[in-house]
């Protein structure tokens, strides 16, 4: 049986116990067929296009709505149209596609990044929540200064870092980093360059910016991990800044680049300095900011009785 020949068959949007028996067969009979003619694992084109929503392009889900002539939408789309079928303008009504609902629960496909190395297969309406969480799917990329779109893998985004962004890349757990800034009471917000640091094999991004804390003004430095959060919790930081006999210290844990930026932020994860205190440990006038951050990033290691030690890079 061709898949093309399925047809959806107008029914009133109810539970399946309120749907009679002929029609709950009709469905089942279709569904068959198409699963015989479209057995499980396949990822034929004629099925995907099948359960594509002509209005958002998305996979359709459960209740698929369709008109009179047979045409289907997902369910969100159906608010968006005013109820009116965007293939022939007939009037929706309440009407569902449970042929097709049951040719989508017959079907396991591949995770959408098996290119980018899942091996996972999905029954159909089990792959969409498998995708949201899927540890091959791409990174954003994690630079601050601008809504950058590019997403991709960690080698691709550091070298995009490398060359679109022009951002420092430097070797080695440990970093002396001076942030310098005239006339700082007149910067509310800014973000300073991104630097990219590579050791223990992987690579980490160091931020530091100026934003309204509530009312006051703050610098706030912190780390995040390129890669995702189950790997980020192997690495310890910490962040160093002081002068004249006072210093500031932070240590934790650096986040995933899972995490926006913006994310990281809000949730005050990393060493914030009041701008009073940043001026401060600039010395002279307090009219210019002069900050030296220094910092170091280590690998926790487990000793045979169970106690972490720190493994820190050459």
């Amino acid at each position: 049986m061709d898949i093309s020949s399925v047809e959806c068959v107008s029914l009133p949007d109810a539970a399946p116990a309120d749907v009679d028996d002929a029609a709950l067969g009709l469905g089942t009979l279709l569904a068959a067929a198409a699963s015989r003619a479209y057995p499980k694992s396949s990822s034929s084109g004629g099925v995907h296009e099948l359960l594509e929503c002509p209005v958002c392009t998305n996979s359709m889900f459960p209740p698929i709505h369709q008109c009179q002539n047979g045409h289907t939408l997902c369910s969100t789309c159906k608010a968006r149209v005013h109820n009116r079928c965007p293939t022939c303008r007939q009037e929706l009504g309440d009407i569902r596609c449970l042929a097709l609902e049951k040719v989508a629960e017959s079907l396991e496909l591949p995770c959408k990044y098996c290119s980018l190395g899942c091996p996972e297969i999905f029954p159909y309406y089990s792959k969409i929540k498998h995708e949201a969480q899927c540890s091959f799917r791409p990174y954003n990329c994690p630079y601050a200064g601008s809504e950058c779109a590019a997403a991709g893998d960690i080698p691709y985004l550091v070298s995009h870092l490398r060359d679109d962004h022009k951002v420092d890349m430097h070797s080695g757990c440990t970093f002396n980093h001076r942030y310098v800034k005239s006339n700082p009471r007149e910067v509310e917000n800014a973000t300073w360059m991104l630097t990219v640091f590579h050791c223990f094999g992987q690579y980490f991004c160091l931020h530091f910016e100026a934003f309204q804390l509530g009312m006051a003004p703050v610098y706030m430095a912190f780390l995040r991990f390129m890669g995702d959060e189950n790997e980020a919790k192997n690495y310890s930081y910490s962040l160093e800044v002081g002068a004249n006999g006072r210093k500031m210290v932070w240590e934790g844990t650096p986040r995933s680049v899972r995490d926006s930026h913006r994310k990281v932020r809000d949730s005050h994860d990393g060493l914030i300095i009041q701008r009073n205190m940043a001026l401060f440990f600039s010395g002279g006038d307090r009219k210019e900011l002069k900050l030296r951050i220094t910092g170091r990033i280590w690998k926790e290691q487990q000793t045979p009785d169970g106690a972490c030690i720190p493994n820190l890079c050459s």
